[in-house]
């Protein structure tokens, strides 16, 4: 805890955090009985069999917290809205400590009563001055501003207008958004660099200057900050004088400026090409759903599904006790942590990285008009915030069928159909949709798709540039931005139980093989040709997706077979994305450097423990060189062979963004994902009980059509509803500016 302190102090107000785990009040145990004192005994409506063990805590329950905090003398604490930055005070979060999982799979199994309730607090201590934290975030915007008003007149030369203030909503003003250069002994090192506001269209990363400056913080008295360095159009100035003295100069050379215009504009309210004033065909759902919901303990029941979901304030959806015809397949499903790491040619590029564990969500038009919506909520210091239709469930039908086959007399067919539970979530300059997506023959896809802005950089035309070679780093989209490449990576835990929790990751290789058999020509060359090879892994670590899918990575349990004596498992293998997922390209990253572990490999497969719950946590960006959680150290060489096993997989892209960028990211060719398949799971494919379809025999009469499953058999009538979301009843927290500064994801925390 110490360390998280030591940096703490520099990138906002937080003082000394102390976490604190609470038992609640036996009060609230009988929720685990499942019933709710809400629900009449002649309710007939769909219930889970017992409670959401993971959701987080209700409102009895984050006020039996806070009545017990704020008893507690020795905390000595202020109330949020009360409390200054130097005031003890709750910050960050107050959330249900979800059960471990042994307990949680006694109760579940029947062997046990249900875990007790606990929960976790976030203590900020202001009182504390011992070197660890004085300064609100808002001593160094203050300081800023006074430094920046020295270099106004150069600012409104070079750039057409000057620091704003930090006044977001300064249409022509600059602000200065900070990215830490390196962090040493307590020691900041923070390289400025000017964007403009971008109003007009929320792109305010599409809208950098070419303008930096280095500021220097080495302790925690602002005396003794200063700005050593200035950059502009490839030269060091190593001080303000020497950059005002050169602004002077008859030989002063300066580049453009990058200026916001139509060119940012996402939307084209033009007539189009024809056929766009047409609406486009949509799903519709005249029978409603095939689903069932449990609103109250977020369960959900679809074609042999079954799951519950949770949700988390920094990392949103989870899906917890997923099973298929009532054996569990998953026990744990959810993301982790997502990290964008860029490379350039400017101080800002060339160090940028950002730990996007901050969620919200959008509109009604992302899912179908059909959809089913769930609302979720989390407690930030003394208050609640609900995010209201922030979780969409719908059933889709596939543009392909799920099985076909044609014969000289018949023709079979069956339609695909999947559910799928959607979240999008917004960080910053980016979108991203998350989708958990469930098939008939009991596979399960995680998909990731990524839109919005990408973050620009500056392109300089001067020939006094000491840029890279073109097109080193990306490409230029307008007069004054280029593209930076940029590494996607998004990391989710899977904690699968295969027939039980005893199982083994098998590495089934598809390889060439020469071999002579015994039907071959006697002395003859031996036949080439290819064949399996199984090699288990018997220890925890890290893996790649094998070139040519010359390998399979199969979870399994050696003690149980199907029908055939074949043992039963589960396939993890690239899904319908646009390529395969990859993992961070920068080798032992300046910056990050153990902060995001995980993202060196494409999956990783440890034994499951208890005691390590997560692979990351929002405040490793804190103190990168000795983060919260330490990635590096679940992969210790234990043996994982018949073992409960945890699979950390990574989806993602190496963005290469290019003029199809310009306005927005589109997300058919920014998607990634990952396919958990039954492999000799089942007897035979089980989707063939539960799909819709038809066989048609051709003979010499007129066909005959023989359907299974349900079919229309009689028109129905739609309201303009069933097409199209009513968005007038949209609702969602305002957010006027889009923040880039420091890192949002934890200041935003």
């Amino acid at each position: 805890m110490h360390s998280l302190i030591t940096l703490i102090f520099v990138i906002s107000s937080i003082i000394v955090f102390l976490d604190i785990v609470l038992i609640l009040a036996p009060t609230y145990l009988p929720v685990y009985n499942g019933k709710h004192a809400s629900l009449s005994p002649e309710s007939h409506r769909f219930q889970a069999s017992k409670p959401n063990l993971w959701a987080d805590l209700d409102d009895l329950e984050f006020d039996d917290v806070l009545s017990f905090v704020y008893c507690q003398k020795f905390l000595n604490l202020t109330r949020g809205a009360e409390a200054t930055a130097l005031e003890n005070r709750i910050s960050l979060l107050v959330e249900a400590l979800r059960p471990n999982k042994t307990d949680a799979l006694r109760y579940l199994d029947g062997s046990s009563e249900a875990p007790g309730r606990w929960a976790r607090v976030a203590v900020n201590q202001g009182t504390d001055h011992q070197e660890r934290a004085i300064h609100d975030y808002m001593g160094l915007i203050t300081w800023l501003s006074t430094k920046l008003d020295d270099v106004a007149d150069i600012a409104l030369d070079l750039l057409g207008s000057v620091p704003s203030h930090f006044n977001p909503f300064n249409p022509d003003g600059l602000d200065p958004i900070p990215r830490i250069a390196g962090i040493e002994q307590g020691r900041m090192v923070l390289w400025l660099q000017f964007y403009r506001a971008g109003l007009k269209s929320d792109a305010r990363s599409l809208l950098p200057q070419g303008l930096y400056a280095k500021l220097d913080i080495p302790t925690q008295d602002f005396s003794t900050w200063v700005i050593t360095q200035w950059y502009y159009n490839g030269i060091i100035y190593n001080s303000t004088e020497m950059f005002r003295a050169a602004w002077r100069g008859p030989d002063f050379e300066k580049v453009q400026q990058n200026r916001d215009g139509d060119w940012t504009d996402i939307e084209d309210y033009s007539r189009g090409p024809s056929g766009r004033e047409k609406p486009p065909p949509v799903m519709v759902q005249p029978c409603g759903t095939r689903y069932e919901v449990d609103r109250d303990e977020k369960f959900v029941s679809w074609m042999g599904f079954k799951f519950y979901i949770a949700f988390s304030q920094s990392t949103g959806l989870s899906l917890f006790d997923i099973k298929f015809k009532d054996e569990r397949i998953i026990y744990e499903l959810g993301m982790q942590e997502a990290l964008v790491h860029y490379a350039g040619d400017d101080p800002t590029q060339g160090g940028q990285y950002f730990l996007d564990t901050l969620f919200n969500m959008g509109t009604r038009y992302d899912c179908p008009a059909y959809a089913t919506y769930l609302s979720t909520s989390y407690h930030v210091n003394d208050f609640t915030s609900t995010n209201e239709n922030n979780i969409c469930l719908f059933e889709y039908t596939a543009d392909h069928p799920l099985q076909r086959h044609t014969t000289p007399t018949s023709v079979s067919i069956s339609r695909s159909q999947y559910l799928v539970l959607r979240s999008v979530s917004t960080v910053g300059n980016y979108d991203y949709t998350i989708d958990y997506l469930f098939y008939l023959d009991g596979s399960i896809e995680v998909k990731y798709r990524a839109s919005g802005f990408i973050f620009g950089a500056f392109y300089a035309s001067s020939g006094n540039s000491t840029k890279a070679p073109a097109n080193e780093y990306g490409y230029r989209v307008h007069d004054a931005v280029s593209t930076s490449i940029h590494d996607h990576v998004i990391n989710f835990k899977a904690d699968l139980d295969i027939a039980g929790t005893s199982n083994t990751l098998m590495r089934v290789g598809i390889e060439p093989l020469s071999k002579t058999f015994p039907w071959d020509e006697a002395g003859g060359p031996p036949r080439n040709t290819m064949h399996l090879t199984h090699t288990p892994v018997n220890e925890e670590t890290g893996l790649a997706w094998p070139r040519n899918s010359g390998e399979m990575f199969i979870v399994l349990n050696e003690d149980s077979t199907n029908a055939w004596g074949e043992k039963r498992g589960y396939r993890i293998m690239p899904g319908t994305g646009m390529g395969t997922p990859s993992h961070l390209t920068i080798l032992n990253s300046t910056g990050l450097k153990k902060a995001a572990e995980w993202a060196g490999k494409d999956l990783w497969v440890v034994k499951q423990k208890d005691t390590e719950p997560k692979s990351a946590s929002p405040l490793n960006f804190v103190e990168p060189d000795n983060p919260l959680v330490d990635f590096a150290k679940f992969v210790d060489g234990e043996e994982i062979t018949q073992e409960d096993l945890v699979i950390f997989f990574n989806l993602g892209s190496h963005h290469i963004a290019h003029s199809g960028d310009i306005p927005n990211t589109l997300m058919h060719t920014s998607a990634s994902s990952v396919i958990f398949m039954p492999h000799n799971f089942h007897d035979r494919d089980p989707s063939r009980e539960a799909v819709q379809g038809v066989k048609v025999e051709i003979g010499a009469g007129a066909p005959a059509p023989r359907y299974f499953g349900g079919r229309y058999k009689e028109s129905v009538r739609l309201n303009v509803t069933d097409l199209e979301p009513d968005l007038s009843i949209y609702h969602a927290t305002r957010h006027d500016v889009t923040d880039l500064s420091l890192n949002q994801s934890i200041l935003g925390l």
